[in-house]
């Protein structure tokens, strides 16, 4: 497969970012070659996490933006989020299916994006924030 052209959005810290950016993915993961059920399960998963950017890691704070970047790469989608939060351990993240968290409002995001995409690592940015990279394998064509 050819390389489709990189986009990057920086997106201030409103829960209504994300509504554009998913139609975004999605439509780049239409032009990678997904079927209609993978893009919309692409997008879920990028919206979660730009969920949590934006509630868990800037805190809604105007000053604060998140950074989105989809591209292709050999035979993956990428897509790389990023925020200005104080970071979190992957594995700190509560496991939303066991019985004392199944009551929980919130802590399903990651768990599906981690269901949904082929890779998923979070890592520190510096000076400071987190920078979260998940990747899908390309249908094979």
């Amino acid at each position: 497969m050819n390389s489709l052209p990189a986009f990057s959005s920086t997106l201030d810290s409103v829960v209504e970012s994300a509504d554009g950016a998913e139609e975004s993915v999605r439509r780049f993961a239409h032009d990678a070659g997904f079927e209609e059920s993978d893009q919309y399960f692409i997008g879920l998963a990028t919206r979660e996490i730009l969920i949590n950017a934006i509630q868990h890691g800037n805190r809604f704070d105007p000053n604060k933006k998140v950074g989105l970047s989809v591209s292709t790469s050999h035979n993956d989608l990428i897509i790389e989020v990023t925020d200005h939060g104080e970071g979190f351990q992957l594995e700190s993240v509560p496991d939303p299916r066991l019985p004392e968290n199944l009551g929980r409002r919130s802590g399903r995001g990651v768990t599906m994006a981690l269901a949904i995409m082929d890779e998923f690592s979070v890592d520190r940015n510096s000076p400071g924030g987190t920078h979260v990279r998940m990747a899908k394998r390309l249908p094979v064509i």
